[in-house]
């Protein structure tokens, strides 16, 4: 397959919603990819008037490096920190009242993250396998699963509000507040 077709099954299978993979990045991952002797040049085509393209294969390195990749990726868990706990852990003084906001901001942004992903997955839909199907539908769970949270969070708003400004009056006075 040469760059321009990889391209647009990527495109056309939404890759970007199920995978770190930037369509965009493709042709020059092709390049490292050979560079690195995992893809070798098989051949190049014309159609018509279009420009030459190269159509690459995979290599026995290729291979090994892709079947290790692929098991890597299947037996590791990866839960990676969100800043926003950080964030949240560490609000500004200053600031804290804009916190309820900000959460509810979030949680809408959330939502609208994942109307598009199902939006997404439904047009993509005839393209993709069942496992594909499945992979990209993971995203939808795992924002469904920061709404929740995110729920949760906009519950407990008024205690951590309060608790943050206690703490801002105990660094000021250096005592417990009494509220």
């Amino acid at each position: 397959m040469h760059g321009h077709q990889l391209r647009l099954q990527a495109e056309q299978e939404h890759v970007h919603f199920w995978t770190d993979v930037s369509v965009g990045g493709l042709y020059g991952a092709i390049k490292r990819l050979a560079a690195e002797g995992l893809l070798a040049p098989v051949r190049t085509e014309r159609e018509g008037s279009f420009p030459e393209r190269q159509v690459y294969g995979i290599t026995d390195a290729g291979r090994a490096a892709l079947d290790a990749s692929r098991r890597h990726a299947q037996d590791e868990i990866v839960l990676r920190p969100d800043p926003f706990d950080l964030a949240l852990t560490r609000v500004d003084p200053d600031r804290v009242d804009e916190l309820p906001a900000t959460v509810r901001r979030r949680r809408a942004e959330l939502e609208r993250l994942l109307a598009e992903s199902a939006d997404h997955r439904r047009r993509a839909d005839p393209w993709l396998s069942v496992a594909e199907k499945h992979a990209l539908s993971h995203r939808e769970h795992r924002l469904r699963a920061e709404i929740s949270w995110h729920d949760t969070l906009i519950e407990a708003l008024p205690d951590i509000v309060e608790d943050e400004e206690a703490g801002a009056r105990h660094a000021l006075t250096g005592r417990p507040s009494s509220g």
